[in-house]
């Protein structure tokens, strides 16, 4: 397992970040926009990502695959359980840096880009 956890809450326009070095040393928390996510990520070694699993989680996860983190998404049904306080986007990001780290954590598939255009395909039918 990689020493680096790294549990992001995607939004619209901001995403939260929750960084957990091995053993729960060195935790990070940040708010990141869109345009400074991929070079922030870029500048950590590789590392374990967990992100819910929504509409642009795939595309964010093949830009991540290309950093050479390991990219797990969850399904929302599986990161609640995790959420210790009220609902928020940080305690999200942390639920999921804690949730990818569970041996058992059934984590959905990255979706290619041309799955996804097949999906959008079927939905204008």
């Amino acid at each position: 397992m990689k020493s680096t956890i790294i549990g992001i809450d995607l939004a619209k326009n901001v995403f939260d970040v929750y960084v957990e070095e091995e053993g729960g040393q060195g935790i990070t928390r940040c708010r990141l926009s869109r345009k400074k996510m991929l070079p922030w990520v870029a500048n950590h070694s590789p590392a374990l990502v967990g992100m819910e699993a929504c509409g642009g989680a795939h595309y964010w996860a093949r830009e991540l695959t290309k950093l050479r983190h390991e990219v797990r998404l969850i399904a929302p049904q599986y990161v609640k359980p995790w959420v210790q306080t009220n609902k928020s986007d940080q305690a999200d990001a942390r639920a999921m840096c804690r949730a990818v780290q569970e041996p058992g954590m059934r984590c959905v598939g990255m979706a290619s880009e041309a799955q996804q255009t097949v999906q959008a395909l079927h939905r204008v039918r």
